[in-house]
């Protein structure tokens, strides 16, 4: 049954709860997509490049996860004009489907000893398509969600949406366990890891038809009647006074990235390349520590829509860049192989997961209300992906190939905290509070000053 269009042009419609259920849905499983790759590093590297080298291998395979950040920035910046121009629904459409062909086509690769490295270049195109796809999916997940929520309320219903990349990561964690259970070990490492590829068919099947039932955003709706939509997205994203918000806002989302995935992606490397533990227990205390720190992405976007973006996000920004190291010492001390204290390791990687939910959980509503409807999908899509893409997505590389090359937890954490840092200071100068702006004013006019 679809969702239907609210009476008025511009109004919020009731079922707009219901709206957030379902792009979350979605948004969850095309994450889960691109995590996969990423949780399965270990297993691919000696899949799909030469296993006699295994440190190269992982290093290799590392690189192509990461290069899937970095072509984000390009998929924010095509599927950007294409949801100012044609709508955010049908945008996001697309990705979620480019999206499940390319993870599901993994899981058909055949491996290194089948095709040599044949099978390298394969899976690099593929990753490509992803890193495409998710750089047009999130400006438009949390744009549709925006404009369908009051302004009074904005950082706790998008704080919701921005539980998904996190529940992405446990649901990719929860299939990885389930999987490896069941086939054990030796047949998991034979082929059963294709299984979590596969299975993105079927999700992503089912998450297409749960976002046909939505109907396109009260306020797209409104520009489009009022004719007042942008004949060129990135002209005047780009190409005019706006490019100093989007590169305010970039500085501000590089901080949140490298703080998202040094939190808790790198906390995943961390126990599996640094302490070695084996991947079952490094996945059930990352789950853990994810499902107990996940609810406060919710809580500090509500607590954003009274005290403020501002506040919160370089809050998160200076506890990341005071207590990584002590937090990571004191997990690599408890969780030794065949001595983990498997409840400490948890709240440990819970805490990190609560700095993430103090600079992620009110993102979605400080870009949505800091640029103008008419060009909303492309501006909040850039530089949210430079800086997830190019500045969170180097953390898992950089912080490895600085551990292998040194051993040194404090050289693998440099980055980590050196950029969080850096994103303080300046966003303490240059960074704008835009809780009090309304997105449901007309949509001519800026959105932040």
């Amino acid at each position: 049954m679809a969702i239907a269009k609210p009476s008025r042009v511009g109004q919020i419609p009731k079922n707009f709860r219901r709206v957030i259920v379902a792009a979350s849905v979605g948004n969850v499983i095309e994450w889960y997509d691109f995590y996969i790759f990423g949780s399965l590093a270990a297993v691919l590297s000696v899949k799909f490049f030469d296993p006699s080298h295994r440190v190269a291998a992982l290093l290799s395979t590392v690189a192509l996860f990461t290069a899937g950040f970095l072509i984000r920035p390009l998929g924010a910046f095509l599927f950007g004009w294409m949801g100012d121009r044609i709508g955010r629904k049908y945008t996001f459409l697309v990705t979620l489907s480019g999206m499940g062909l390319g993870t599901g086509a993994i899981g058909l690769i055949p491996s290194f000893e089948s095709i040599g490295l044949s099978a390298a270049f394969i899976l690099f195109g593929l990753r490509m398509i992803q890193g495409l796809c998710l750089g047009g999916e999130y400006g438009g997940a949390i744009t549709y969600v925006a404009e369908h929520v009051s302004d009074e309320r904005r950082g706790y219903y998008t704080g919701w949406l921005q539980t998904s990349p996190t529940l992405g990561i446990v649901v990719s964690l929860a299939v990885i366990i389930a999987t490896r259970t069941y086939f054990g070990n030796q047949v998991f490492e034979a082929w059963g890891w294709r299984i979590p590829f596969l299975l993105s068919f079927l999700l992503v099947a089912i998450a297409i038809y749960i976002r046909l039932q939505l109907q396109e955003t009260p306020i797209f709706e409104e520009i489009k009647a009022k004719g007042l939509m942008t004949k060129n997205p990135w002209k005047e994203a780009f190409l005019s006074a706006n490019i100093k918000f989007v590169l305010i806002a970039s500085i501000v989302v590089i901080g949140e990235g490298v703080v998202w995935y040094s939190s808790q992606f790198w906390a995943l490397y961390f126990l599996q390349q640094v302490t070695k533990v084996d991947p079952l227990t490094s996945a059930y205390i990352v789950g853990g520590g994810l499902l107990i720190g996940t609810p406060t992405l919710i809580l500090f976007g509500w607590l954003s829509d009274h005290i403020g973006r501002k506040p919160v996000i370089l809050g998160g920004f200076l506890l990341a860049a005071v207590t990584y190291y002590p937090l990571y010492a004191w997990l690599g001390t408890v969780s030794q192989p065949n001595n983990v204290n498997y409840p400490v390791a948890i709240i440990i990687v819970a805490i990190l997961v609560s700095y993430v939910g103090m600079v992620y959980g009110p993102i979605g509503a400080f870009l949505a209300e800091y640029f103008p409807g008419r060009i909303r999908y492309t501006s909040v899509s850039v530089p949210y992906h430079i800086g997830n893409g190019w500045g969170g997505g180097l953390v898992p590389f950089i912080t490895s190939a600085a551990f292998a090359a040194t051993g040194s937890l404090g050289a693998a954490l440099i980055y980590p905290i050196a950029v969080p840092a850096v994103c303080f200071v300046l966003a303490l100068f240059l960074m704008p509070e835009t809780r009090k702006i309304s997105i449901w004013e007309p949509a001519t006019g800026r959105s932040a000053a």
